[in-house]
């Protein structure tokens, strides 16, 4: 059986609608997995003609009730926003919903009617307005499934990194980061490549201070303290991870093929690379999610400038959907 992908709409008043009509434009999708997309079926209506699709929206309460065929966009319809809201501001009604879309997918996530979700982008601005005080999709993720022991994956076509901290001030994130956390990211690393085919990964982590501390010249030996305990451990139990290596050729290593996955200490540490390296294409994955939940995402935002305009390009939605098949349990 083909995975059933939960496709979650994100803020209404951006281009997740958009780029989400284009890529299920694609009928090669429909031969891997079953699209179901899970948000406002009016919003679809009216992105149609704007994108010029021929595509027919089919608003469902339930994913046996979906058929499942290209021409035809499967929508969970939750009816939470205006047919006429306005594209490209903020919005407290959108925010709200852009949880609530969420929070659907992770309850058919729990009941095991779709077998991964894949998030369009959503507005933090909104969804703080809309009453939902998370930092983004990860944070909400782990608080509605209930998990302590998780980390935000980023992957381009040559480059896939994790992170120790992401959604934090700087001096904060250094701050939390300890040998436990590095070993629990380390081993997330490792077991999610192992899952996804890899026969040995090759982990590789940066170091937190400039040329990774350069044996005490820079900062106050934060790599000794904070991440080679977790390093060593993760070594012991033969997992194959070196480091800590300074960021700066660390990232140029890995994007040659030296590294299967590089673990950043911090969110711009690891965020840029990937943004330089293929942010078209790239996809943001949660990972370590309780009950073994995938969620994978566009590595972009809600673009409220363009959005409605037929601008928005799905090169990342395409990746993300088919990373989310990828990652499918392979069990069914």
């Amino acid at each position: 059986m083909k995975p059933i992908i939960g496709i979650t709409m994100g803020d209404a008043a951006g281009i997740g609608p958009e780029i989400i009509v284009k890529a299920l434009e694609h009928e090669e999708l429909y031969l891997s997995c079953r699209p179901l997309v899970i948000g406002d079926a009016k919003i679809l209506e009216r992105i149609l003609p704007i994108v010029g699709s021929s595509l027919q929206i089919h608003a469902i309460q339930e994913p046996s009730e979906a058929v499942y065929q290209h021409g035809t966009i499967d929508v969970i319809h939750l009816d939470l926003v205006p047919a006429d809201l306005p594209f490209g501001q903020v919005s407290a009604v959108a925010g709200d919903a852009a949880f609530q879309f969420l929070a659907k997918a992770i309850d058919l996530a729990k009941k095991q009617q779709i077998d991964s979700i894949c998030t369009a982008p959503l507005n933090k601005e909104a969804l703080h307005l809309g009453g939902h005080l998370y930092p983004g999709h990860t944070e909400i993720l782990a608080d509605l499934t209930e998990t302590e022991d998780f980390s935000m994956m980023l992957t381009t076509p040559n480059l896939r990194v994790i992170h120790l901290t992401t959604h934090m001030g700087l001096i904060d994130a250094i701050a939390s980061i300890n040998p436990e956390r590095t070993y629990t990211v380390v081993k997330l690393a490792h077991d999610t490549l192992k899952k996804a085919g890899f026969e040995k990964p090759r982990v590789a982590v940066c170091g937190i201070n400039p040329h990774a501390g350069e044996n005490g010249l820079f900062g106050n030996g934060e790599e000794e303290e904070k991440l080679m305990p977790g390093i060593e451990r993760a070594q012991a139990e033969g997992i194959n991870v070196v480091g800590p290596l300074p960021a700066d050729t660390l990232f140029f290593r890995a994007g040659r093929g030296d590294f299967d996955i590089v673990v950043a200490c911090y969110h711009d540490q690891g965020h840029a690379p990937v943004k330089v390296m293929g942010i078209e294409e790239g996809v943001n994955i949660t990972v370590g999610l309780k009950g073994g939940i995938i969620r994978t995402s566009v590595d972009h935002g809600t673009a409220f400038d363009i959005a409605g305009k037929n601008i928005a390009e799905d090169k990342s939605m395409l990746a993300a959907i088919r990373s989310a098949i990828e990652l499918a349990p392979k069990h069914k």
